[in-house]
């Protein structure tokens, strides 16, 4: 917020101007009545494991931050670039493998994936698109350049915390948002249903959409809930649905009714006890063939978990490179492969220095934070990685860009 001679960047002078006007007891006052907002609303989220409980209310902070319509623009084109790579690859990898077969990127890294489904190659999806829904995660380092941190493009949450976030600022500080022309977000769930309802098999003029949910245990269940609520759709588990002769239906109190598109939420090896996981309770039965069959679409396409896969995070800008001839517009944080020897060589010789992560989890589980670790932690991660090099890799700590963040003793820097 501040530049180093103390006073407001461009960006952030009115914003500065009015938190000074407002006070720090009045910034306390609403930011107290923001999170009873939340919890009044239900916007929560689970942590797994939690000794103080499954849920939580989503963390807040009543100061923003602010992105210039530039650096927006900016991060707008790397992010689309980003998505084009992406989806070409998923497309070429479960179809013609081009890019493996001109080593254009290891065959192997790819092919070995946990993440890699074999079940659906050569398979066409729907106009040609895999990552209907994506969740890039950007960090910011103190210098003030932006990274990509990871790809998330199977079953990725964030958008109706983005949406409750908007809607509780606009309520407990409006006058936040005199001064600055704020790009609007709440078109967002209708472009979704729209989107989705284009998905729908060739032929069917009036869709039905349905949202896909493993359950109210899942940690994401209040998105699943919020987002079906603003489409009006149905929001439904694994037990409603039913797949007679590759069609999918939903039971309703009036019989059976066709389904045409399924926004699911649901990881690949969960969605269908025949192709995945025999003891999956939340899946449907046959669901991969009513897909295979052309009966049903589902977004996110199936098999882009090997997108996820964090080892191929690390070669998507070659996939950049080579699909669309173009420098990538944001770069990775640096990374090594541990499935590499000099690379694997050089992480069991600074585990205390590096962020060590299991390529196929997502949502900070499986991870080893080196500076915040104990010996015995470090030392567990190297026999993993020991005797699984593929299944990890390794990035350095970044240093975060920070801003002024309210806490119950008042401002303090943060992230």
């Amino acid at each position: 917020m501040l530049a180093a001679a103390g006073r407001p960047r461009p960006a952030y002078r009115r914003l500065y101007e009015q938190l000074n006007r407002l006070g720090a007891d009045e910034l306390q006052r609403r930011a107290a009545l923001a999170m009873e907002m939340f919890r009044n609303h239900g916007v929560t989220f689970a942590v797994y494991p939690d000794a103080q409980g499954t849920e939580k209310v989503f963390p807040f902070d009543v100061i923003p931050r602010v992105i210039d319509a530039r650096t927006w623009r900016r991060l707008e084109a790397g992010l689309k670039q980003r998505l084009r790579a992406l989806n070409l690859f998923l497309d070429d990898v479960y179809g013609p493998k081009l890019v493996l077969k001109q080593h254009a990127i290891p065959p192997e890294i790819v092919l070995s994936s946990s993440l890699y489904m074999r079940e659906v190659e050569g398979l066409p999806v729907p106009h040609g698109i895999h990552c209907h829904i994506a969740g890039i995660d950007l960090v910011r380092d103190e210098k003030g350049d932006f990274f990509v941190l990871e790809d998330n493009v199977r079953t990725p949450s964030g958008a109706s915390y983005v949406l409750a976030n908007r809607y509780v600022m606009k309520r407990v500080l409006p006058d936040l948002f005199a001064g600055y022309p704020v790009r609007p977000v709440e078109g967002y769930v209708h472009e979704l249903l729209r989107h989705l309802r284009w998905l729908a098999p060739a032929g069917i003029d009036d869709p039905t959409v349905v949202l896909l949910t493993p359950g109210i245990n899942n940690s994401a269940y209040y998105e699943h809930l919020y987002l079906a609520k603003q489409m009006g759709v149905e929001l439904v588990e694994g037990s409603d649905l039913v797949v007679d002769d590759d069609h999918v239906f939903m039971r309703t109190t009036r019989g059976l009714r066709p389904v045409h598109v399924i926004y699911r939420r649901i990881d690949d090896e969960w969605l269908d006890p025949i192709f995945g996981r025999q003891e999956s309770l939340v899946g449907v039965a046959g669901l991969v063939n009513a897909y295979r069959a052309g009966n049903v679409a589902i977004a996110n396409a199936l098999g882009n978990g090997v997108a996820d896969d964090k080892a191929v995070y690390s070669l998507v800008p070659k996939l950049i490179r080579y699909y669309l001839d173009e420098d990538p517009i944001l770069p990775n944080v640096e990374t090594y492969l541990c499935a590499v020897d000099s690379d694997r060589r050089y992480v069991l010789e600074h585990l205390a220095t590096l962020v060590v992560k299991t390529v196929d989890a997502s949502g900070g589980y499986g991870m080893l934070i080196g500076p915040a670790s104990t010996t015995e932690e470090r030392e567990e991660f190297a026999r993993r990685i020991t005797a699984v090099p593929r299944a990890f890799i390794a990035q350095p700590v970044v240093a975060l860009s920070v801003q002024p963040v309210l806490d119950g003793g008042g401002l303090r820097r943060g992230h």
